[in-house]
């Protein structure tokens, strides 16, 4: 059965990027970067950047967090899903002001992600090691 709770986080996450996208549009037109172009001003690169890596880390997120709930447990994998979000819009509030500013959003979503797939992983093979009832 699919959880709420984790639809929840992953629309939260989705939206996340959404906003972040948009930033990106909002910056072209403030830093008159007309698309396909994604270089320009260093403040640009910086809104592309946290959006371009936030894609990257989705792809790694998404997956980790729905298998954590299925094999491990659904509330731990909303907290570690809450918590990558909160680093994931540190790390963008960071690197806004300067890429030096990432780093503590950018260890806390990656940490809590990692968290996520290895905890999915131990529970799959766990899981794989259950005797057929």
């Amino acid at each position: 059965m699919m959880s709420p709770l984790i639809a929840v986080i992953s629309a939260l996450a989705l939206i996340l990027y959404q906003v972040l996208a948009f930033n990106v549009g909002r910056a072209r037109a403030r830093y008159q970067v007309k698309p396909p172009q994604v270089s320009g001003p260093p403040e640009f690169e910086r809104v592309y950047r946290v959006q371009q890596n936030t894609l990257e880390q989705l792809v790694f997120f998404l997956p980790s967090l729905w298998l954590f709930a299925g094999f491990v447990n659904e509330t731990a994998a909303a907290s570690l899903g809450g918590i990558w979000i909160f680093g994931r819009i540190l790390y963008a509030w960071g690197y806004y002001q300067a890429p030096e500013k990432r780093g503590p959003g950018f260890g806390i979503s990656f940490l809590s992600s990692a968290v996520l797939a290895i905890g999915a992983l131990i529970g799959g093979l766990l899981a794989l090691l259950q005797p057929a009832t």
